[in-house]
C-alpha cells in the first residue's frame, strides 16, 4: 500500500505536522530533524499527494520565475539556483520569459491570483510598465533586481554602487578614458539607469568630466548586439583606454570585436563586464567583473516568497546582496 504522512512521521520519530513542514517548506525545520523525515520519505518510498495536498491547503505545490530573457547565461545560472532551492524545500518551480513586455508579467500575475501558481518570484525590466503598481491586487510576489518600488519585497545587489566601484576600478592604474557600454537610449531600464548613474558618480569622483561620447547604446543586451555596437562605434571614434560593460554577455562580445580588429586586451584597453558568469571566467582573457552570490539570491527570494505565502499582512521586506570586484586577466596592468 501507498506510503502515507503518518507512516512516514512514525518512521522519523516526529508529528505528521512535522513531516508536513519539511514538504512544504514554510515553517523553519532543524537539520536533524529534516534529514529524518526525508531517509524515511525514501525508504517507505512515499511520494506526496499533491492534488490532496492543494485541496487542503489551498496550493498547488508551484512557483513561478519570471525572468526578461531566459537566454543570457545570467538568466540560465538564476534559474537554476532558484530551482536547486526550490527543490530542497518541496516547490516545483514552473519558468516563464517575459522578453521585457509588461503584458506577460500582468498574465504571469493573473495566474497566481487565480492559484494555479502559489507565488511569483519576478524580474521587472522598466518600473512604469512593471505589473507590481499601485492599486493592483498582488499576490504573494518577490522582485529580483533594480526596479524600486514599495509595494513587494525585493532582492537585489546595488547596481549604482557597484557600477561605481567597478569604473574607480578601471581608473586605478591612471586610466581616464573609461567608456560605458550598455547604455539605453530610449525606453531605459532600471538596471541601465543605475548603471549609468553609478559610472558617472564615479567619474565625478575622479574629477573626470563627463564625455557624451564614451557613453555607448546598446539596447540589447546580448554578446551580439555588443559586439556589432563596438564595432559601429569603433569606426568613427578612438579607442578607449577602458570599457565598462553593463553585463559579463556584453563583455564577451566586446572582446571578440576587439579581438578581430587586432586590439590588445588588456594591454591596449582593459574591459571589465557585470555578473560573473561561469563563461567570463573561461574567457579569453579571463574577464573582471563584478560578482556576487547568486545562490544567496536564490535563498533570499525563496525564503521571502514562502514567508509572504504564510503571512500577507507584514510590510514590504527588502535584502541587499553584497558583491565584489573580481579583477581578473581582462584590466590586468
Amino acid at each position: 500500500m501507498r506510503a502515507t504522512v503518518k507512516d512516514v512521521a512514525r518512521r522519523a520519530g516526529v508529528s505528521p505536522k512535522t513531516v508536513s513542514n519539511v514538504m512544504n517548506g514554510i515553517v523553519p525545520v532543524s537539520g536533524p530533524t529534516r534529514l529524518r523525515v526525508e531517509q524515511a520519505m525514501a525508504e517507505l518510498d512515499y511520494v506526496p499527494n499533491l492534488s490532496a495536498r492543494g485541496l487542503r491547503n489551498g496550493r498547488s505545490g508551484v512557483i513561478g520565475l519570471a525572468l526578461p530573457d531566459l537566454a543570457t547565461p545570467f538568466s540560465a545560472e538564476i534559474a537554476h539556483h532558484i530551482v536547486e532551492v526550490a527543490h530542497e524545500q518541496g516547490w516545483s518551480v514552473q519558468i516563464e520569459e517575459t522578453g521585457s513586455d509588461p503584458q506577460r508579467e500582468h498574465e504571469l500575475m493573473t495566474r497566481a491570483r487565480s492559484n494555479l501558481i502559489d507565488g511569483l518570484i519576478l524580474n521587472p525590466v522598466v518600473l512604469k510598465e512593471s505589473a507590481v503598481q499601485v492599486g493592483v491586487a498582488l499576490p504573494p510576489v518577490v522582485l529580483l533586481g533594480e526596479v524600486t518600488q514599495q509595494l513587494a519585497d525585493r532582492v537585489f545587489v546595488d547596481s549604482f554602487a557597484a557600477a561605481r566601484d567597478m569604473t574607480l576600478a578601471l581608473a586605478k592604474p591612471g586610466r581616464r578614458r573609461i567608456a560605458a557600454l550598455g547604455v539605453n537610449r530610449g525606453r531605459q531600464s532600471a538596471t541601465a539607469i543605475q548603471r549609468t548613474g553609478g559610472y558617472e558618480a564615479a567619474l565625478q569622483q575622479l574629477g573626470i568630466p563627463l564625455d557624451g561620447s564614451l557613453l555607448i547604446s546598446c539596447d540589447s543586451w546580448t554578446p551580439a548586439s555588443a559586439a556589432e555596437s563596438l564595432r559601429e562605434y569603433l569606426e568613427g571614434h578612438p579607442l578607449p583606454e577602458a570599457l565598462f560593460c553593463f553585463t559579463d554577455s556584453m563583455a564577451m562580445g566586446a572582446l571578440n570585436t576587439l579581438w578581430k580588429r587586432g586590439v590588445r586586451v588588456p594591454d591596449d584597453i582593459a574591459v571589465a563586464g557585470f555578473d560573473d558568469v561561469v563563461d567570463g571566467r573561461y574567457a579569453v582573457p579571463s574577464l573582471t567583473t563584478v560578482s556576487f552570490d547568486k545562490r544567496a539570491i536564490a535563498t533570499e527570494a525563496l525564503r521571502l516568497l514562502t514567508e509572504r505565502m504564510a503571512d500577507r499582512s507584514h510590510g514590504q521586506r527588502i535584502v541587499e546582496i553584497d558583491y565584489s570586484i573580481e579583477e581578473r586577466d581582462s584590466s590586468r596592468s
